[in-house]
């Protein structure tokens, strides 16, 4: 390695990691991928609004980049004894790749949940010269081991963000996007995981043209940059969302962290839903799919243009990787409208008597029902589950005054998990019989054994009143349950919940599931 470039920055910052971009190894591998305006989506929001399409890559994502630059990097003593890396997914291909083009040993360690198209991937990239281990059910559990063989075998470990070379290598996405578009530049928007993709092009972006904002963008549910600098230091969480399985990290890097601290100028926190209409989005525009992390940047920008009204200057989304389980498109399809604000979903209370459903079709206007769920359970109110197609913004707010003006009851529950995951699936449920019921929602592993351990570890005298499942072709299943558990037993049952290790959520006082299915 070039000797002005060895030194290890204890404080990094943007001039030294320009230098690292500008000689980085990542063209022996990598792509320089397009930045395509997306038109439909600069018409609908009266912006011009461009892609950088990582997704593009030989892996189909950015990844590569920061992978191979830092395998480059290694000396011939270092090659000899190999790398070790730890990844769910995306790094574990960029390295897999790098090890069979700079003919280098690599062992990858990858958690049992991970996708069997991600694993089979990184053995078709690796060839001969990388060995997948499965362990563990997260990335955490696999980290753990891949350190244990590190140091078992002196072997190099290639981090997926928290290295300057691998920064670096990030970085060249930003020299591309600054030489392709010279002219007003407003704001980049970049999804944030470890931060590696995000402290890289903020520090390059900044060196070159400190007038144009760059914006990180994370899963509500996965906000561990932004929670780090909201409190000025790294955090860690205790869980994270799994839908957006590329950027899933619990803490950020240190070196992420300071560059991020020093050059970011804030991030944004999307949902779901808005990223499953990112998704549609991106579809829509170049007729490629994204996977859920790699819609995020498109997800905040339109959250930006939103908030902020027309922008002086492009605004620049990095479609940062494409390695979707086609499984999970039938779950993306079905959040994507209420994620565009083009669907509400409601629990209104109608009586149970003649012309009421007649009121309440008259109370919805022209607009067009996308679900309608109903069974009769009350002598004196029925309670309906419905979908409405909406046009634009605020039209909720007035289907619900609607409703009230008819003296229906309602419950908005357009932002409500619960119910668009689980409820609306279930309606009519009542039963006099679930007494002393408790209801969980979980996230388990999608792997043999995962239920056998839960009914294993549960109390024998406790009975199961209420389950649904429903394969979204992801990592993780997620699972309602209702457990009939005597007052007096509650302390037991908070003991076996942490002794199970799965996240979970109490829905026992969800005002849906007080409605609609609670005796």
């Amino acid at each position: 390695m070039n000797a002005q470039l060895a030194d290890k920055e204890s404080t990094p910052t943007a001039a030294s990691v320009l230098r690292r971009a500008e000689v980085a190894r990542v063209y022996e591998v990598a792509e320089h991928t397009a930045l395509e305006r997306a038109s439909l989506l600069s018409a609908r929001w009266g912006a011009d609004v461009l892609l950088k399409r990582e997704d593009q890559q030989p892996v189909f994502s950015f990844k590569l980049r920061g992978a191979y630059n830092r395998m480059a990097q290694l000396d011939a003593a270092e090659r000899a004894r190999g790398v070790i890396a730890a990844s769910a997914g995306n790094h574990a291909q960029g390295v897999a790749l790098a090890a069979s083009r700079l003919k280098i040993q690599a062992t990858i360690v990858m958690p049992v949940t991970a996708p069997q198209v991600k694993v089979d991937a990184v053995r078709r990239f690796g060839g001969a010269y990388t060995e997948v281990v499965l362990h563990g059910d997260s990335y955490s559990d696999a980290q753990t081991k891949a350190q244990r063989l590190r140091e078992e075998r002196d072997a190099t470990f290639v981090h997926p963000f928290d290295d300057l070379d691998v920064i670096a290598g990030q970085a060249t996405i930003a020299l591309e996007l600054l030489d392709q578009h010279r002219g007003p530049l407003h704001a980049v928007f970049v999804p944030i995981g470890g931060g590696g993709l995000a402290a890289g092009m903020a520090a390059v972006i900044k060196a070159r043209r400190p007038d144009v904002r760059v914006v990180g963008v994370q899963a509500s549910d996965a906000d561990s940059m932004a929670r780090a600098l909201e409190a000025g230091q790294r955090v860690s969480l205790d869980e994270v969302g799994l839908f957006a399985d590329g950027t899933a990290v619990k803490q950020v890097g240190a070196l992420t962290f300071s560059l991020c601290e020093q050059y970011l100028d804030g991030v944004l926190r999307v949902d779901t839903d808005a990223i499953c209409a990112a998704i549609r989005d991106i579809y829509q525009d170049t007729r490629s799919v994204p996977e859920p992390s790699g819609a995020l940047a498109l997800a905040g920008l339109k959250q930006y243009v939103a908030t902020h009204g027309a922008c002086e200057g492009s605004l620049v989304a990095v479609v940062s990787g494409a390695n979707m389980n086609f499984d999970r498109l039938r779950f993306v399809a079905e959040r994507a409208e209420v994620g565009e604000q083009r669907e509400a979903v409601f629990a209104v209370t109608i009586p149970e008597q003649r012309g009421s459903f007649r009121r309440f079709c008259a109370a919805l206007g022209q607009h067009s029902i996308t679900e309608f769920n109903y069974r009769i359970g009350d002598a004196q109110a029925a309670h309906i589950f419905v979908g409405v197609q909406t046009a634009k913004r605020g039209e909720r707010e007035a289907l619900a005054d609607a409703f009230r003006a008819n003296d229906f009851g309602v419950l908005d529950l357009t932002d409500d998990e619960l119910a668009k995951l689980h409820l609306r699936h279930m309606i009519g449920g009542r039963s006099p019989l679930a007494r002393d019921e408790r209801l969980y929602r979980f996230d388990f592993p999608e792997r043999p054994g995962a239920l056998a351990r839960f009914l294993d570890r549960m109390h024998p005298d406790w009975n199961i009143s209420l389950f649904h499942y429903r394969n979204h072709g992801a990592d993780y299943g997620r699972i309602l349950v209702g457990i009939q558990v005597p007052a007096n037993e509650l302390a037991l049952l908070q003991d076996f919940l942490a002794a199970l290790g799965y996240p979970y959520v109490d829905e026992s006082d969800n005002p849906a599931y007080r409605l609609l299915l609670c005796a």
